[in-house]
């Protein structure tokens, strides 16, 4: 997670920069080092009620945690309910002090295979410049020793074997974090760039950024046994294994406006918990698109969110899913549309949204259907 400055309008700079940090344990293990526990201390608004009480929700209800414990003293392996293989080689894992961890190892796995997955926990596809990513698995993965946490030894990895049905021969790897930005730069509800002294949160989800490491790089197809193979070569961090969507159509700029039941706090929301959310599924594609950017200075009607900057293909048909907690109460709205190009004389395409009042259990049944969009 990274904090940017804060810049006031005239150009006089306040600096708010609080340093990077790795928040993927958030709330499912505890992890104490989490920032956004420290927000108040740090002179940031604390997470609204409405959106920890969404946020709580969805990853209550989302993909949960699976443990396993495996012997080190020689290789080791475990399958996932998934059906997913894990790899461990004999002295690849060390402890806080650098010495191999042999013995009984117990790993934590989360795995998120399809757009409900995604929508729960809050872990989108899209590269860190708004590319669409089409999803073959997302992974997470800790170990400990007793209550020591481990780490993978310099140039060690843990392999793993994941059924799919794929045409490609390989497949490019991700690593994701979760990254908030603080600035005062926007686009209104008729998509033009303003600078304003206030400020606003980017909740991603997940920022992935394409693994460099040439022996993790990419997930390699076995057409023999239909299954992608790859490398994880570090813990404690989300990896991806998504190819770039083939969109050739030109692009759009898409505003959502809300007209009714926004929460205007989730134009100051840290930490990821808005109480207002917009996630986008590509028809018959395993991605969902998280519209997170909100609309700077909106009159009634037109609040909301926008995509990056002409990210979104003219023609593409796909399903919106708008989520709303205000006072207790949630709200929701799945809406299937073609995305249409800009009406002369503007460069952005709108889609409007009134969310209705649905309960607990409806709203669960919302976001599973967004796996057969």
């Amino acid at each position: 997670m990274s904090i940017n400055s804060l810049y006031v309008a005239g150009g006089v700079a306040v600096l708010l920069l609080f340093g990077a940090c790795t928040k993927q344990l958030k709330n499912d293990l505890s992890d104490p080092s989490d920032p956004s526990k420290n927000l108040v201390a740090n002179g940031v608004a604390a997470p609204d009620p409405d959106g920890s009480k969404l946020h709580t929700f969805l990853r209550a209800n989302g993909p949960a945690y699976e443990t396993y414990t495996v012997n080190l003293q020689e290789n080791a392996s475990f399958t996932t309910k998934g059906g997913r293989k894990y790899t461990i080689y004999r002295n690849s894992l060390v402890r806080p002090d650098g010495s191999p961890a042999t013995g009984p190892i117990t790993f934590t796995v989360k795995e998120i295979s399809n757009a409900a997955g995604m929508i729960f926990a809050d872990r989108p596809t899209a590269t860190n410049t708004g590319a669409p990513l089409e999803s073959f698995g997302e992974f997470f993965v800790a170990a400990q020793q007793g209550a020591t946490p481990l780490r993978l030894r310099k140039d060690s990895a843990i392999n793993v074997q994941a059924p799919a049905k794929v045409g490609d021969q390989r497949v490019p790897m991700w690593n994701g974090d979760t990254s908030i930005t603080i600035n005062t730069t926007g686009y209104n509800y008729v998509n033009q760039l303003i600078t304003l002294s206030t400020t606003i949160s980017a909740n991603k989800g997940v920022d992935w950024q394409q693994v460099t490491n040439p022996a993790s790089a990419y997930a390699l197809f076995d057409g023999t046994n239909g299954t992608l193979n790859f490398r994880l070569d570090s813990l404690i961090k989300w990896t991806n294994c998504d190819r770039l969507m083939s969109l050739p159509n030109p692009k759009t700029t898409v505003l959502a406006y809300f007209s009714s039941n926004y929460n205007p706090a989730t134009g100051t929301s840290f930490g990821g918990e808005e109480p207002t959310m917009l996630y986008f599924k590509p028809t018959g594609i395993n991605s969902i698109i998280k519209f997170y950017n909100t609309i700077f200075t909106p009159p009634a009607g037109f609040e909301g969110f926008l995509s990056y900057q002409n990210a979104i293909p003219v023609g593409q048909k796909g399903t919106f899913l708008a989520i709303s907690s205000i006072g207790g109460q949630f709200y929701a709205e799945q809406k299937t549309v073609t995305i249409g190009a800009p009406a002369p004389g503007t460069n952005y395409t709108t889609v409007t949204f009134n969310p209705a009042p649905v309960s607990a259990s409806t709203l669960v049944s919302l976001i599973t259907s967004m796996n057969t969009k």
